[in-house]
């Protein structure tokens, strides 16, 4: 069977896991403080504070921007549930709105339709690693300044609606020249076992905000906030006489430790000269096999603004429907290829049905969900597995759809 995205574990990062694990730090310490350094440098934005996971750092920052009942968050309707839980945590409303047909990513025009009196945040995503129309983003915020209503002085500071990036997918992407999470307000990246970039589990929040704000201020109390409101973590208080610590806030649990660390060290470490290489030259094989067959809509990679950092393979079939799309996977599966669907609309789920959700509302987002399959890319997939996919799939559709 190949896999659909197994992480790429080699020696080198065993060794480091080991010599973390013989140095006495394993929870948050000094390997932690220095991937959040290299991060940032990496990025080129202000400050970055490394977590257990993306969902955690995206309901910090709502929680730090104080959203909560009454207020709304856009966001949109393709994407994984956790950009929209987070919302539903905080006691906010999420604001589906429908998506770009050419590259699964949120519509500026759906997004300016939205916006009200009560938008707090809008938190688009990168879908598949390839950065949104951050510049538009950027600029309609500043366009509805006179829109907003601002409840806490964090908000007034700002002064506009917040910016918060899921780019879950997109670390190492480019748009105009700049990595993300230097695009905007805020990035959140996740470094889950599925991601370019594993730390097995973890994500990062990436603080770019503008210069009304203090960025390593904000950095310094959200390490606070994410370790239960304790004002100095273990590192702090080792040195000596300096044991005492005080609780100032009910804070919450969601640190990075150093394990995690030293994996995405070693990640990093090789990211531009090796990872994105091989993803990229995956991606090519994959679009010379398949872009002949016109049955076939292939994912955008680059366009003259942005570059992708290869993290999905989101394949559309022309003319399919749903159940013609799920009967394809099962019969690739049947060939000993495990594929993939990015994702099912968060509309569409049970939980937000029940709320009044519709997925027909969203008409875009569900003509790619229908049709798409996500095909296996990652690290050490070779050429002849490639080539073992893409006969797979095309066997597969001959078989279903003709």
């Amino acid at each position: 069977m190949i896999p659909f995205s197994p992480p790429h574990i080699d020696d080198k990062i065993c060794d480091e896991v080991v010599a973390t694990l013989k140095s006495g730090w394993v929870t948050t310490g000094p390997r932690t403080k220095l991937f959040e350094k290299r991060i940032t440098e990496y990025c080129g934005n202000k400050n970055t504070l490394c977590l257990n996971s993306a969902t955690a750092g995206l309901e910090i920052m709502l929680r730090w921007f104080g959203v909560g009942q009454g207020d709304e968050v856009i966001l949109p309707a393709y994407t994984y549930s956790a950009t929209a839980n987070v919302i539903i945590h905080c006691g906010a409303k999420p604001v589906f709105v429908d998506v770009n047909e050419s590259d699964f990513n949120i519509s500026i025009s759906e997004i300016e339709k939205a916006i009200s009196s009560k938008t707090k945040v809008i938190m688009p995503v990168d879908f598949g690693g390839l950065p949104c129309d951050y510049a538009e983003i950027n600029n309609l915020v500043v366009n509805h300044k006179s829109k907003f209503t601002a409840s806490n002085p964090i908000q007034q500071k700002l002064g506009r609606i917040l910016v918060l990036s899921d780019s879950a997918h997109s670390f190492g992407a480019e748009y105009e020249g700049k990595k993300t999470g230097s695009l905007t307000d805020i990035s959140v990246f996740s470094f889950h076992a599925v991601k370019n970039l594993t730390t097995a589990e973890g994500g990062a929040v990436a603080l770019n905000l503008p210069k009304q704000f203090d960025n390593l201020e904000i950095y310094n109390e959200l390490c606070v906030k994410t370790l239960h409101g304790q004002n100095k973590d273990a590192l702090a208080k080792t040195k000596r006489g300096n044991w005492k610590y005080d609780i100032v806030e009910a804070g919450y649990k969601c640190n990075m430790t150093d394990l995690s660390a030293a994996i995405g060290l070693v990640e990093l470490e090789r990211y531009d000269n090796d990872t994105l290489i091989k993803r990229k030259k995956i991606a090519e094989l994959y679009n010379s096999l398949l872009g002949s067959d016109k049955r076939f809509e292939l994912p955008i990679f680059s366009t003259k603004t942005k570059t992708s950092c290869y993290h999905l393979y989101p394949l559309r079939i022309k003319n399919i429907n749903e159940e013609k799309r799920d009967l394809i996977i099962s019969e690739i599966f049947n060939q000993d290829v495990s594929v993939n669907v990015h994702f099912i609309p968060v509309p569409a789920m049970s939980f937000y049905k029940n709320l009044g959700y519709n997925v027909e509302d969203y008409q875009t987002t569900l003509n790619l969900f229908r049709r798409e399959i996500s095909l296996p890319l990652y690290y050490d997939l070779s050429d002849i597995q490639v080539e073992s996919v893409v006969n797979a799939v095309i066997s597969s559709v001959n078989k279903i759809a003709g």
